[in-house]
């Protein structure tokens, strides 16, 4: 019993010899990552218009090769104020919307019957690709010839443009449901349809979303090639016109806002994502 007392003495100059243990320092400044990281878009906004002013000031292009912001500005103004911009935005925005309405269903329903059946997959795939690898400028100008120079041409560019990245975002979505909550379903004896609205459903539908958002942003593109070709109104249209009577300002006026255009789309589409998937970490 007397050597209870030696045994808690070397316990506790065992304890303080030993060197304490160093406690991270505190990281004030990481509360202030989020509010950083949304002012950084603006930022280099800012500095992308800021080194656009130093070119024209410096005067290095011509004033109708490179205008200065001011006057992109004026322009932006000048057509907002007169109908045209929102004229020919409805019209390129109208074209995309029923591409998508078109493209997309359309890609979900054959990505799923290639994704369920192995020789249906094999008889098509040579000639999805085919169509795929093509550039859309290539075959766009027999759809123009096919459907004429309306809008029904432009959506089925639209269409035929995002209706790759859907499909394979689908069968990719459906093929990566884990084998083991397949046979669970079964085990519960649900049925096709159960397994479909409750397992592959919610299994395939990140891998979906990210294929729209990179759909609709192509949809944009096949909305312009088209309007280039052949059109009456539209962005494309526009642009086209502008460069051929030399005016730059009227020509980044319109790129802008196909460039804004497919932000909001693809934003829209990353908060319908964040909704549906509110129980993904």
């Amino acid at each position: 019993m007397s050597s209870l007392p030696n045994v808690s003495r070397n316990i506790v100059r065992e304890l303080r010899e030993r060197p304490a243990v160093r406690q991270r320092p505190s990281r004030p400044f990481r509360p202030a990552l989020p509010r950083l990281r949304s002012i950084a878009p603006w930022a280099a906004l800012v500095l992308i218009v800021l080194c656009w002013e130093i070119i024209t000031r410096l005067q290095l292009y011509p004033a109708f090769i490179v205008p200065p912001p001011a006057a992109v500005w004026e322009k932006f103004l000048q057509v907002l104020g007169d109908g045209r911009l929102w004229l020919h935005t409805s019209t390129t925005l109208g074209e995309i919307a029923l591409g998508l309405l078109a493209g997309v269903p359309i890609g979900v329903a054959l990505g799923y019957l290639l994704a369920k059946n192995e020789m249906l997959e094999a008889a098509l795939s040579p000639i999805i690709l085919a169509a795929q690898s093509t550039p859309v400028v290539a075959y766009a100008p027999i759809l123009v010839i096919w459907f004429g120079t309306g809008i029904t041409s432009k959506v089925f560019i639209c269409a035929l443009i995002v209706f790759f990245p859907i499909l394979m975002n689908t069968m990719a979505g459906l093929r990566s449901t884990p084998t083991e909550e397949r046979e669970l379903m079964r085990s519960l004896s649900a049925g096709r349809l159960q397994t479909f609205t409750k397992l592959e459903v919610p299994a395939a539908l990140p891998v979906l979303l990210g294929g729209l958002k990179i759909s609709a942003t192509l949809a944009v593109i096949g909305a312009v090639v088209g309007e280039f070709i052949s059109a009456s109104a539209g962005l494309g249209f526009w642009i086209k016109l502008a460069r051929d009577q030399y005016d730059t300002a009227l020509v980044i006026v319109a790129v802008l806002t196909l460039a804004a255009m497919a932000r909001l789309m693809y934003g829209g589409i990353a908060l319908l994502e964040r909704r549906l998937l509110h129980w993904r970490p």
